[in-house]
């Protein structure tokens, strides 16, 4: 399949038109590439050590989650990394595709594999955005779980080591009903309060996020960002491969920026 091609597939999946004001989805970089064979390297974010290990495999894709670019350069100078990416992408011929906030709302985007994930029954977004897409997914747990087999499930799932989590006194409550969002979901949280969830996981949240949870009877779950995220980047790996592509590859360069010691 060319890379043309692909984009095609894939906008007609996860517009790009449906990011958000501030984000953005799309072409990074593309370096006169779209009628090349499609060999894709999948990361969370497009990073020198990326690039790097797509020149090393021979990628010509980087196709990303977060963008490489938020905000329009000034300039692009050796030694800064977007001009030290740019530099890389068009000697090697290699593009940076990112989708991002479309990627969020779709069935097998960021949300909806963490409900997957946890194995959670009658989804549906936390908030609505068209028919049947939207930001966040909530759902109920069959068999219910207590608060401490939920958090336990939670941390082998996303192999992470601790979690962030709202104080309680009674980790054998019985948990039914759980909201999910990727990356940062903050923001969410009165969203989430109106759909009747016990536990909302996500990630990238501060003290008094914590507290207003606390004041509105939400167990709050902080798995870190690179961790609720991830696994939709293996996820779309695995959806790419099932394309038939020349090459696809999930990135083992991919960085988590925060690490609990």
């Amino acid at each position: 399949m060319k890379i043309a091609d692909l984009i095609t597939w894939f906008e007609a999946w996860a517009n790009p038109a449906w990011c958000e004001s501030w984000d953005n989805c799309g072409w990074q970089i593309e370096p006169g590439i779209l009628q090349m064979n499609a060999r894709v390297l999948v990361c969370l974010t497009p990073t020198l050590a990326v690039m790097e290990e797509a020149i090393a495999l021979g990628a010509n894709l980087i196709f990303a989650h977060h963008p490489l670019i938020f905000n329009p350069p000034k300039s692009l100078c050796s030694g800064d990394p977007i001009g030290e990416m740019a530099k890389l992408a068009f000697t090697h011929r290699i593009g940076i595709y990112s989708a991002h906030t479309n990627f969020d709302q779709v069935a097998n985007g960021t949300a909806d594999v963490l409900a997957q994930i946890l194995e959670l029954e009658d989804v549906s977004p936390i908030v609505p955005t068209q028919a049947g897409l939207g930001y966040g997914r909530v759902g109920n747990l069959q068999p219910e779980l207590t608060l401490q087999e939920l958090l336990t499930t939670i941390k082998k799932s996303l192999q992470v080591p601790h979690l962030l989590v709202s104080p309680t006194a009674d980790v054998q409550q019985t948990i039914q009903r759980v909201a999910v969002l990727g990356g940062s979901g903050a923001s969410f949280i009165s969203a989430v309060v109106k759909t009747g969830a016990q536990v909302y996981l996500t990630a990238d949240c501060k003290f008094h996020q914590f507290q207003e949870s606390r004041d509105r009877q939400l167990i709050l779950v902080d798995a870190g960002h690179y961790a609720t995220e991830r696994p939709a980047c293996d996820r779309l790996a695995q959806i790419f491969r099932s394309l038939k592509l020349d090459w696809v590859q999930l990135s083992h360069k991919d960085e988590d920026f925060r690490k609990f010691y």
